[in-house]
C-alpha cells in the first residue's frame, strides 16, 4: 500500500510540473496577448478618429474597456467585442491541429487560451435592444510558447489558420486588428425577406418604441419574434462560426 500511494504522489508530482506549470504558462501567454491587443486596438482608433473628424464627424469610433479580460471597439455602425476566457483548453483528437508537426512533436503545444470576436451592431448598445444578435467572426488560441492561429472565415483564415512559426507580433496583432475591422464594416446589414417580417404581435409593437423586441443582425436585417416561421435563426455559415 505504501509503495502504492508513492507511485501515486509521483503521478500527481509529475502532473503538476508539467501540466499544470504548462497550463499557467498559456494563462500569462494569452492575458499578455489580450492586453497586446487591447492597446493596439485603442491606438488603431485613436489615429482612425482623428483622421476621419476631418471628412465627416458624423463618423465616430471609440474604445470601452469593461475589465481585464473585455472591451469593444466602436467603428462607425459596428461594434466588435473582444473577450478573453480565463481557462486553458485542449482540442479534440479530431481537431486539424493534431495533423501538424509542431503538435505531433509535443501534444502539450496544443492546448491554447481563447480570445473571442464579435460583431455587433452599435445601435444594439446605444439603444439596449438586448434581443439583438451578434456574430462570431474570430477566435484567437495562443499557447504555451506564445505561437498562434486564428479560426475564422474572414480573410484572415488565409494568413494564419495554421500554428505560426514564431511568436505573435506586435505587426500580427496590428494586422488582426486591421482585418477585422475590415470584415466589420464591410459586413452590411441586410434588408430581410418580406415573408419573414409581415407578422407582428399587438406586444412588438407597442413596445417597439423602447427598442428591445424587433430582433436585429447584420444578416437578419429585422424580425419580429412571433414571425413563426424560424427565420430569425438562419445565419448565413460562412459568418455563423
Amino acid at each position: 500500500m505504501k509503495k502504492n500511494l508513492n507511485d501515486q504522489r509521483q503521478v500527481i508530482l509529475k502532473l503538476l510540473a508539467e501540466k499544470a506549470v504548462m497550463k499557467q504558462n498559456v494563462f500569462a501567454n494569452t492575458i499578455n496577448i489580450f492586453e497586446q491587443i487591447r492597446d493596439s486596438s485603442q491606438n488603431v482608433v485613436n489615429e482612425l478618429a482623428s483622421e476621419i473628424r476631418g471628412v465627416d464627424s458624423r463618423v465616430t469610433l471609440g474604445f470601452k474597456e469593461f475589465n481585464q479580460q473585455s472591451f469593444q471597439l466602436k467603428v462607425a455602425g459596428d461594434m466588435l467585442q473582444f473577450d478573453m476566457h480565463t481557462n486553458v483548453f485542449e482540442f479534440e483528437k479530431s481537431h486539424p491541429v493534431y495533423k501538424s508537426s509542431y503538435v505531433k512533436k509535443n501534444e502539450l503545444n496544443s492546448f491554447c487560451g481563447i480570445i473571442s470576436v464579435y460583431n455587433f451592431l452599435a445601435d444594439s448598445f446605444k439603444y439596449n435592444r438586448i434581443n439583438d444578435v451578434g456574430f462570431l467572426i474570430a477566435r484567437i488560441f495562443v499557447n504555451r510558447e506564445k505561437k498562434f492561429f486564428i479560426e475564422t472565415k474572414t480573410p484572415l483564415n488565409s494568413k494564419y489558420s495554421n500554428y505560426s512559426d514564431e511568436p505573435i507580433s506586435a505587426e500580427n496583432v496590428a494586422d488582426i486588428i486591421n482585418e477585422l475591422i475590415i470584415f466589420s464594416i464591410s459586413f452590411d446589414l441586410f434588408i430581410p425577406p418580406y415573408d419573414a417580417v409581415k407578422h407582428v404581435s399587438v406586444m412588438e409593437i407597442q413596445e417597439k418604441a423602447s427598442s428591445a423586441v424587433l430582433k436585429t443582425g447584420k444578416r437578419l436585417g429585422y424580425i419580429g419574434h412571433g414571425s413563426g416561421d424560424g427565420s430569425e435563426t438562419n445565419f448565413e455559415d460562412e459568418t455563423n462560426l
